[in-house]
């Protein structure tokens, strides 16, 4: 279930713009986006959705192949999901904590991905898995790149949802200079084409507290995974 808002009331101009209806949007790759707010006006359809799927399919902290337990916690829904343990990465149609199939992904979910998707140039994007993580204050996400994928065609579309958080873009090496792109409630990112394989990563996530979400930060990412 999604972490609710703590007892210890705190206001943050961070979240002056959650009532924004409309997004702008910044290029920070050839084929890559960040659309501002671009989530808020379906925020009251995606919350209830959200909260479906992780009643079905509950976060969970994951073990990398080389036994490191990841600090962010993870769920995922449609056709696929992504787990990872010590025998590696991949995509399942079956929810290894449970043994049932992952949830369907929701409406709502799809709608905004494939309007994302299309506003970055990308249309027909018909995503078949989404990853949902929930970051906690001191919860990262190390450089990677997204390519348990079967194909490269198609893009990533991530959505940020609660406390802010510090997304890294790179380049297509592990050592090449990132960006450091703030990411707040309803921003959504889009990156794909040339920009498919780049490296990107989320800095240790501060102190804060959401509003409607509490001390956390969500995050989905939609791919076409087969």
């Amino acid at each position: 279930m999604m972490q609710r808002k703590g007892t210890t009331p705190t206001t943050f101009d961070l979240f002056a713009d959650d009532t924004r209806q409309s997004s702008t949007s910044e290029q920070i790759g050839p084929r890559s986006f960040v659309f501002r707010g671009f989530a808020l006006p379906l925020i009251d359809r995606l919350l209830p959705s959200l909260e479906s799927v992780l009643t079905r399919a509950p976060f969970r902290n994951m073990v990398t192949p080389g036994g490191h337990t990841m600090s962010v916690a993870l769920s995922s829904c449609g056709q696929f999901g992504w787990t990872t343990d010590r025998s590696g990465y991949q995509y399942t149609r079956i929810d290894p904590q449970t043994g049932q199939p992952w949830p369907e992904m929701p409406e709502v979910f799809m709608e905004l991905a494939r309007a994302a998707a299309d506003a970055a140039g990308f249309a027909d994007f018909v995503p078949d898995a989404c990853l949902i993580n929930r970051y906690i204050p001191g919860a990262k996400m190390s450089l990677h790149q997204d390519k348990d994928e079967r194909g490269y065609e198609w893009p990533v579309v991530s959505v940020s949802l609660g406390i802010p958080a510090m997304f890294l873009f790179g380049g297509h090496a592990r050592s090449d200079t990132t960006q450091r792109v703030p990411l707040f409630h309803g921003d959504v990112v889009v990156w794909g084409g040339e920009d498919r394989l780049r490296f990107h990563g989320v800095m240790p996530v501060k102190q804060a507290e959401h509003p409607q979400l509490g001390e956390q930060r969500i995050n989905f990412t939609f791919r076409k995974a087969r």
